[in-house]
């Protein structure tokens, strides 16, 4: 396309066109912009028009770049990111009229303790702000922060890296959970007693798995016991069974009393759970970014959590 008919092309397209690169999907696009299917596919025809090529193809992985749209990913990223920088600089957030939508990375687990007051705390504070939780890690969980998708993480995300800024919440150890009225659990008891009993395991504990490493060092083969792939459904179980399950402690606060459960420390070493909270760098002074950190610190940071920040990759505040 001409330079001159660069007046003709819409910049949404381009977010589109962006978000589509990532995706490869058009109902998940639209459900991250808050579109409807048929207008991201209204959008994806428009651009196809504009730039003379199909951009994508739909194939059974979903809708693949065609080499010009690879050609253009670099160039547009870069764009897009200049923009946003440029716009956050002199972004003003105004939390009471403001309806924008927030997302944080967090597990399972982190949703249990941090989302009710979240919601809570939003319904009253920024009654128009929404709060959305998704799962991301590792190399999606930087991508999605460097190109804004995530606007903040919590949790123990140690594989984080590049320019992004953390800041200790809280440490918590681990309690093991059972039903009240359980035959041989009690408070106390010896890591023989402890061992000879059947225990529920998490599997994909992640960023907990030191519990399970724990665990096995102690003599307790996770093979020989039952598992589930999530903390959300424990309390669940262990109110209907025998069961015991170690977990962080401030999700066996919480689920003892809801479920009939009690607690006990178990007799076996695993090291504390440090939870920090993550952001990237270039949305250090984002208005929304700034205002969801500064919430969740209000709400959740203990003591402990006062010390010095540190960032990988570079230094900056909250």
């Amino acid at each position: 396309m001409p330079v001159a008919d660069l007046r003709r092309l819409d910049l949404n397209l381009l977010v589109v066109f962006q978000h589509l690169l990532e995706l490869r999907n058009l109902s998940a696009v639209a459900r991250r912009l808050d579109l409807t299917q048929p207008a991201v596919s209204n959008a994806l025809r428009r651009l196809r028009e504009s730039l003379g090529d199909d951009l994508f193809v739909r194939t059974g992985q979903g809708m693949l770049p065609t080499p010009f749209a690879e050609r253009l990913a670099g160039p547009v990223g870069e764009a897009l990111g200049l923009l946003t920088r440029m716009l956050d600089a002199d972004e003003v957030f105004d939390p009471i009229s403001s309806t924008r939508r927030l997302r944080i990375a967090m597990s399972d687990v982190g949703e249990i303790h941090f989302m009710p007051r979240l919601m809570e705390t939003c319904a009253q504070r920024a009654p128009g702000v929404r709060i959305d939780s998704v799962r991301a890690g590792g190399a999606e969980l930087q991508r999605e922060l460097e190109l804004g998708h995530i606007d903040v993480a919590v949790g123990a995300f140690d594989d984080l890296g590049g320019d992004v800024v953390q800041r200790m919440l809280f440490r918590q150890g681990y309690m093991t959970l059972f039903r009240d009225g359980h035959p041989q659990a009690h408070e106390g008891m010896s890591l023989k007693a402890f061992r000879a009993q059947s225990h529920l395991a998490v599997s994909r504990a992640a960023p907990y798995g030191q519990v399970n490493q724990a665990l096995e060092a102690a003599g307790i083969s996770l093979q020989a016991h039952f598992s589930v792939p999530h903390f959300s459904a424990v309390p669940y179980i262990l109110s209907a069974t025998d069961l015991l399950a170690t977990v962080p402690a401030k999700l066996a606060a919480s689920a003892a009393p809801r479920f009939g459960l009690r607690m006990l420390a178990p007799p076996l070493r695993v090291p504390p759970l440090q939870t920090n909270l993550y952001w990237q760098r270039r949305f250090q002074r984002d208005g929304g970014s700034l205002w969801l950190r500064g919430l969740i610190v209000d709400l959740f940071a203990e003591p402990a959590g006062q010390a010095p920040r540190r960032q990988i990759g570079a230094s900056s505040t909250l």
